[in-house]
């Protein structure tokens, strides 16, 4: 995929406009977008920039972080604290986010979504409230590895940084995730495979395609 560069203000219109023109293939009157990549690629402030451009155009959205919705420590960290195996697979309830994410943004759902189930901090249940989408509106889910499970996304971004960009930018303790991303890239190919790549090595200055 060839990139140009942008700025990050110029990449939040783009994408913004081009999800203006998204139409479901499954019918819903609901958009539902992915912000995927490693935490050191802040893909959750690219899913906060197109929330606020098309709050400027009069469309609701909701930004969804899977962070919220973490299993408990009891159960992600079975293995120990360090499972590669358990950070691709057992870190997130991706059961929860279907049941209270998904399936409310259906064609004949309600469009009332859980915005977080857990707190990642506390490790303790949040008791949010469930907050409406109305139709026309988007769903910005952002996070890790979310071209890995199904997930019936509309439009997919992908936040792509080299490997020594994300080692760099990865803090130390969190460096034993580093294999998990460098499967994710080979099992799942999410650079390929994204609807929109966002390379942003240089957190200054992005490049975009798709």
């Amino acid at each position: 995929m060839r990139l140009e560069a942008i700025t990050w203000e110029r990449l939040g219109d783009v994408l913004t406009e081009r999800l203006l023109d998204l139409e479901p293939d499954d019918g819903s009157p609901w958009r539902r977008i992915a912000f995927d990549g490693a935490p050191a690629a802040r893909p959750g402030d690219l899913a906060e920039r197109v929330a606020e451009a098309l709050r400027t155009r009069g469309r609701p959205s909701r930004v969804v972080d899977t962070h919220g919705f973490l299993r408990p420590a009891s159960l992600r960290l079975e293995y120990g604290r360090h499972d590669v195996d358990a950070y691709l697979d057992g870190w997130f309830d991706t059961g929860a986010l279907w049941r209270e994410v998904f399936n409310p943004l259906e064609a004949d759902g309600d469009g009332r979504i859980l915005p977080d189930l857990r707190d990642p901090v506390t490790d303790r249940a949040t008791r949010s409230d469930y907050v409406p989408l109305p139709p026309g509106g988007f769903l910005l889910l952002h996070g890790p590895l979310l071209l890995r499970h199904w997930f019936p996304f509309d439009l997919t971004v992908h936040a792509l940084l080299s490997p020594a960009a994300l080692r760099r930018r990865t803090p130390e303790a969190d460096h034993w995730t580093l294999p998990a991303f460098e499967r994710y890239a080979q099992e799942t190919d999410p650079a390929a495979t994204a609807d929109v790549l966002v390379r942003a090595d240089d957190p200054r200055h992005p490049a975009w395609g798709g």
